[in-house]
């Protein structure tokens, strides 16, 4: 939405402010200003000349001498224009001055182009004339320029006036964001309102007079409706004695200012009161109107119509169209026929405004592949009472600017009326909500402001039908709120009784898992839930697996994005591979991600969703890093039993040797290990890589964040080391268990502190040595107590097959 500043001030005569201070007020009180541009940004030092006499250059047959009055004196120009003549009237840059640009159209420098005195061929020239392309504009805004020439003024436009300002382009453009809800601001005039109200200036809106002959305009057309819930109401009157011919340049120059064309004066007036109302309209010829009908209704599926642009469309059942007697004239709310548009023959007209279901229109015009003004403002969803109110205008103009007779009265087809929205207020409950402290007056003088009415005596507040986003007490807020000033607005406290709010226990286990990730230089990952089917064949997954039931896509965006995972491998390893080909030397990630098991194919039920905590890695670390990473978070999230490590994990896509299921309770809670040099040479990862999965919801039942303190010991602690020779096949963590159950109450810990396989040590077997730390709470222990508990331990290794290095 556009509007120029002179448009605007139109309806707030007393506006009186800069482009600047227009943007950052109108932004603040919620009509966001995107932008604006100066139309005379780069114009200085033109006036209004008047040719007095023409002379042949001596030297140049295409130049010419003139002796122009500019008022206050009379300068020397030399020009090659082929158009200038005595007494023509011209914009002429003085010495010093500067134009914008050259001579292509929409042309422009940054600056502009500043004009010094000079001489061509010889001759002294103290300024220059001017086209309107080098007035920074366009023959589409001004159709009266020449095509090629100076720009030649009107009779009675005064010789040293001000040529800008008689050109209208002392003015400036705003472009505005305006949301969707607030429909009333896709018209000047609801703009002006806004602007009154945020300048604290009086809104005086056109002043629309009675217009009409003595006939009656029923004797000229009739109207019916078929389809009332697509066309709540429909307006229509008749011009008749028509007289074609351009608009007055004041109405030239508002719609230039905004980019319209000017065309002529019947359009003008249509394009005039769609920006000045916000309401689009049409003209029909009347005579071409078979029976001197309109009927509104749905076109039959698949009939074909030529809109005004020459293209035929095709229609279906759901498009709505203006049709007469026999058939269809217009496209409602998108465009008009080829059949019955306005020439220069015309003699009587039917303006039409109406009103149409904004949904229907937008998937209308998307049906035909045709999008325009009209169909852009009524897809907003506009206000019905608003139609009559623009039509009248556009008849006023037309008597105004003598275009043609308007018969009396007019034809309107309202089905349903809309009516006012009463919202109850509450200034108390505002101040609540707001922080704030504003008197009921205050606020009810802010919606007088805006045109909002109140009723007193049952405390509501009335809302214009043309205020389609009022509706609550909230909406009455957010009004008060923008005029009152969001940067007046206090911070304070919320008030009022409320439960202190915190994440689920779930969402703090995850929140856990990703700060021990971090904390150990994991970054954080994301990775596709759609996968392709290949993936399995990519992880050596057997072909019974139960991976390989998945969810399939409807309609996937193509196979690699066909399935629903079944494991978070994929993800990760692509992931690892990536930053591997672009030589990252030390990688580190973590996901956390469900997967989707299917409970039954063909699915009769959503799937199961589970949550993977995985975290993979290349570069510095191996298999115990990565265990250790786990084990961490693990009593992190207080679990505190000792988990086990079982090798005999079979996943086929890590390392035969170097894999482990994670048991806790029994029960498998993840896996761990390296990736198998196959698969990882089918990903491009060119070293070992390894990676850790944990099923969150089966370590969920045994994660708690109650934690029980003990105090310092004051008592000595005594340690122990053995050392030993194990069998290859017995792992650490079966030493460890037997240490944990033989060791007693007194035991403290123990710490894994060598591990040594080499030629001193027997074939088949591995040299472990332990440092194991026993203290009492109560006492000093004896040596008895720590020998027993020791005997105990040893007793257990034995009969694993282990023995005591001598």
């Amino acid at each position: 939405m556009n509007t120029s500043l002179s448009w605007v001030k139109a309806y707030v005569p007393e506006l009186d402010v800069t482009a600047q201070e227009y943007t950052d007020a109108m932004t603040l009180t919620g009509t966001k200003v995107e932008g604006f541009e100066k139309l005379d940004a780069d114009l200085d030092k033109i006036v209004v000349g008047q040719i007095e006499k023409i002379e042949k250059h001596p030297d140049a047959d295409k130049l010419v001498i003139c002796q122009v009055n500019v008022g206050t004196e009379t300068v020397q120009i030399v020009t090659g224009a082929t158009n200038v003549f005595e007494g023509a009237k011209v914009p002429v840059v003085l010495d010093g001055g500067r134009v914008a640009g050259g001579h292509e159209p929409g042309q422009r420098v940054a600056g502009g182009i500043k004009i010094k005195k000079g001489k061509l061929r010889g001759v002294p020239s103290y300024g220059m004339m001017c086209s309107i392309e080098e007035l920074g504009s366009t023959r589409d805004m001004y159709p009266e320029a020449p095509e090629n020439g100076i720009y030649i003024f009107h009779d009675d436009v005064q010789v040293g006036a001000d040529a800008v300002e008689v050109l209208g382009l002392h003015d400036v453009v705003f472009e505005y964001e305006i949301t969707s809800n607030r429909v009333d601001c896709y018209s000047v005039v609801g703009i002006a309102r806004e602007a009154a109200a945020t300048f604290n200036k009086e809104f005086k809106p056109p002043v629309v007079t009675e217009t009409g002959n003595n006939e009656d305009v029923n004797d000229y057309v009739k109207v019916s409706v078929e389809n009332t819930n697509l066309c709540s109401r429909y307006c229509a009157r008749v011009v008749k004695n028509i007289k074609i011919g351009p608009s007055p340049e004041w109405m030239q120059r508002r719609l230039a200012s905004v980019g319209i064309r000017p065309i002529n004066n019947l359009v003008d007036i249509t394009n005039y009161v769609m920006e000045e109302y916000g309401q689009p309209m049409h003209a029909y010829d009347l005579d071409t109107l078979a029976g001197h009908q309109i009927v509104v209704k749905n076109a039959a599926e698949g009939e074909k119509f030529t809109t005004l642009d020459g293209q035929e469309r095709t229609m279906d059942q759901d498009v709505l169209m203006i049709c007469d007697g026999e058939k269809a004239v217009g496209i409602a709310g998108i465009m008009g026929g080829e059949n019955s548009m306005i020439t220069d023959d015309v003699t009587t007209m039917l303006f039409e405004a109406a009103c149409f279901d904004g949904v229907n229109i937008r998937k209308s015009s998307k049906r035909v592949g045709l999008r325009t003004d009209a169909s852009g403002k009524f897809e907003k969803g506009l206000d019905p009472n608003n139609a009559m109110d623009a039509l009248n205008r556009a008849c006023q103009l037309v008597e105004e600017l003598g275009a043609g007779e308007v018969v009396g009265g007019a034809v309107d087809v309202y089905s349903k009326k809309k009516e006012p929205v009463r919202v109850p207020f509450d200034a108390a409950k505002i101040n609540r909500m707001l922080g704030t402290d504003i008197s009921e007056e205050v606020m009810i003088g802010y919606f007088k402001k805006i045109d909002l009415g109140y009723d007193a005596e049952t405390k509501e507040v009335i809302a214009p039908t043309f205020r389609h986003d009022l509706f609550r007490i909230a909406d009455l807020a957010e009004e008060v709120a923008r005029f009152y000033g969001y940067d007046n607005i206090p911070t304070t406290l919320p008030d009022g009784e409320a439960t202190t709010g915190k994440l689920t226990f779930k969402l703090r286990i995850e929140q856990v898992a990703r700060d021990i990730a971090e904390f150990c230089g994991f970054s954080q990952g994301m990775s596709y839930s759609f996968e392709s089917p290949k993936v399995f064949d990519k992880l050596r997954l057997p072909q019974n697996s139960q991976l390989r039931k998945t969810v399939d896509i409807m309609n996937p965006l193509g196979e690699d994005y066909s399935v629903m995972r079944t494991t978070s491998l994929n993800g990760m390893l692509t992931s690892l591979a990536t930053n591997y080909n672009r030589r990252n030397k030390n990688v580190r990630l973590y996901e956390l991600g469900n997967v989707y098991l299917p409970i039954s194919l063909p699915l009769t039920e959503l799937p199961e969703e589970r949550m993977q905590f995985t975290l993979g890695m290349y570069g510095d670390g191996d298999f115990f890093t990565m265990k250790g990473v786990v084990e961490e978070f693990f009593e992190k999230i207080g679990m505190h039993e000792k988990e086990k490590y079982d090798p005999d994990a079979g996943k086929t896509y890590l390392h035969p040797g170097r894999q482990a299921n994670i048991i806790y309770d029994g029960k498998v809670v993840g896996y761990l290990g390296e990736i198998h040099p196959e698969v990882a040479d089918t990903y491009g990862i060119g070293e070992r890589a390894y990676v850790a999965v944990i099923d969150m919801p089966e370590i969920l039942p045994y994660a708690t964040f109650d934690r029980k303190y003990t105090g310092i010991a004051k008592y000595p602690a005594v340690t122990r080391d053995i050392s030993m020779v194990v069998p290859k096949k017995i792992l650490v963590g079966q030493i460890e268990e037997v240490i944990e159950k033989n060791g007693g109450a007194n035991l403290e810990s123990y710490k894994l502190f060598d591990l040594y396989e080499g030629a001193q040590i027997k074939a088949g077997f591995k040299s472990v040595a332990y440092s194991i730390v026993f203290r009492a709470k109560d006492k000093t222990l004896e040596e008895a107590e720590i020998t027993a508990a020791m005997n105990k331990i040893l007793k257990g290794l034995e009969d694993l097959g282990i023995e005591l290095r001598k």
